[in-house]
């Protein structure tokens, strides 16, 4: 199955058991000022998990794209991207924990066709000093469901992600126990940092094996949670069953909440055996794109052009929810995108404009199951090239005075002022001093931030003697 094949069967997977298909979400938050982007599927369901009743019941389903700028960075390995598409269902006080699991361990293995063997689990040990037990249910269930489909079972009590990189894997282990760091879900992040009155509970994470060739011995023996590569997180089940009360303890929910998410990208590299997601059938038309334009190979340059195509993909899609390139917020994290992916390109040697046959070939891969990425794609396609002309020739101009800077030190001033003068974003100024071998200052944030609150107070003042009508603000003398 290709991805496109995955979406579409988990959304008719389970409307069959009875979830109505809700519309996905915008990017853009609408009403939440508190974040830049829908990061997850639930994020726009948080009202109805809250306790809101939703006008379509209380089973949902959908495919929500999601945006997370904080990933940037991590960009360029064989898993990470800023935008993906969450596969997400819910219960509202409906179903809860047997349901759940059965459901999607039965999509995984019955309709994509994983291996079971190659599944592994992960739930939440417990935490005595808040009163709120190991979740022996949920382990119960994933023993019962993996024995049915003969493979092992056993359980290992690991804690945290530390004790894991140590421990690792034992023969016959397939269900892990981890402390609240790993597997405990609340607003707050952790289960201390739960806000008062809010639903949370245990989750259940998923993971696929690749094979411990894919372990990076850099970070010790591979287990389930562990970032070394032979174990990738395809799916999450937060089991909402408590609420915080104002002494900061706990109390059961009489009415319980399933929260599920799972990666449609990593699934579908799970279902190719690879596990390079961009190598599935949303991301390798776009990288082959970039072979063809450059002439070089992706294995030669795999970070370059994952890098490319992830950030060309998002923002994309950005375009298509209406946002549009400029220096505030949302239009901001699209910009840098944009000009990430025209530096990469030409380390790539593509010098020229090359937007316009790349980004056709993103809105092609979508436009079937997205109607509103077809409407507009010529408008996108306009947009996102206006943008690579205008920056080109930014772009030539800040690297030559970065150049300026070869055998000194970059500081955070010098950052300022060709953000200032070339247009230069700060993050790019940086990393491509990095890249030239220009060594650039520990504090460069703080003293970039010192020059434009110097440029904003003579902006304040200027502002002051204009509203005045005195000279120095615009106004006449």
């Amino acid at each position: 199955m290709d991805a496109h094949d995955i979406r579409n069967s988990y959304l008719t997977f389970l409307q069959a058991k009875g979830h109505t298909v809700i519309d996905r979400a915008p990017l853009v938050p609408r009403g939440d000022t508190s974040t830049l982007f829908n990061g997850s599927g639930m994020q726009s369901l948080l009202p109805y998990l809250l306790g809101q009743e939703h006008p379509a019941g209380v089973r949902l389903t959908d495919s929500q794209p999601c945006v997370r700028a904080q990933d940037i960075d991590d960009v360029g390995d064989n898993r990470h991207t800023t935008f993906f598409e969450m596969l997400g269902n819910w219960s509202l006080g409906d179903y809860f924990k047997e349901t759940q699991i059965r459901q999607f361990y039965s999509f995984l293995v019955d309709v994509v066709g994983l291996d079971s063997s190659k599944i592994y689990v992960t739930c939440f040990i417990g935490d005595p000093a808040n009163g709120i037990p190991r979740d022996d249910e949920a382990a119960s269930i994933w023993a019962s469901v993996f024995a049915e489909r003969g493979v092992s079972n056993g359980i290992a009590e690991i804690g945290s992600q530390a004790d894991g990189d140590t421990r690792g894997v034992r023969p016959g282990e397939r269900i892990f126990f981890y402390d609240g760091g790993e597997n405990w879900w609340s607003r707050g992040g952790s289960l201390d940092g739960t806000p008062i009155g809010d639903p949370c509970g245990p989750d259940s994470e998923v993971f696929y094996d690749f094979g411990a060739e894919h372990q990076d011995a850099s970070y010790g023996l591979a287990h389930p949670a562990s970032d070394g590569g032979q174990f990738m997180e395809i799916g999450n089940q937060v089991f909402m069953q408590y609420r915080r009360r104002e002494d900061g303890s706990f109390e059961e929910l009489t009415k319980r909440n399933v929260d599920f998410g799972g990666g449609l990208e990593r699934i579908a590299a799970a279902s190719i055996g690879s596990d390079d997601v961009f190598r599935i059938s949303l991301l390798w038309p776009i990288i082959e794109s970039l072979q063809e334009l450059t002439g070089r190979r992706y294995e030669d340059e795999t970070a370059a052009m994952r890098i490319i195509a992830d950030h060309l993909r998002g923002a994309t899609f950005l375009a298509v929810d209406g946002v549009r390139p400029s220096n505030k917020e949302q239009g901001y994290v699209m910009r840098r995108l944009l000009r990430r992916a025209i530096r990469f390109a030409l380390s790539l040697g593509l010098s020229e404009n090359f937007f316009s046959t790349v980004v056709p070939v993103i809105a092609d891969l979508y436009a079937s199951d997205y109607p509103e990425v077809a409407a507009s794609r010529d408008e996108v396609i306009a947009v996102l090239v206006k943008e690579e002309t205008a920056f080109r020739r930014t772009l030539a101009s800040g690297l030559r005075a970065l150049a300026e800077y070869q055998g000194s030190t970059l500081t955070g001033l010098d950052v300022f002022r060709l953000s200032d003068t070339h247009g230069f974003p700060k993050e790019l100024s940086v990393e491509e001093a990095r890249r030239l071998g220009i060594e650039v200052a520990g504090d460069w944030e703080s003293g970039f931030a010192a020059a434009l609150e110097e440029q904003r107070a003579r902006s304040r003042g200027a502002t002051r003697l204009g509203a005045a009508g005195l000279p120095g603000g615009g106004a006449p003398a």
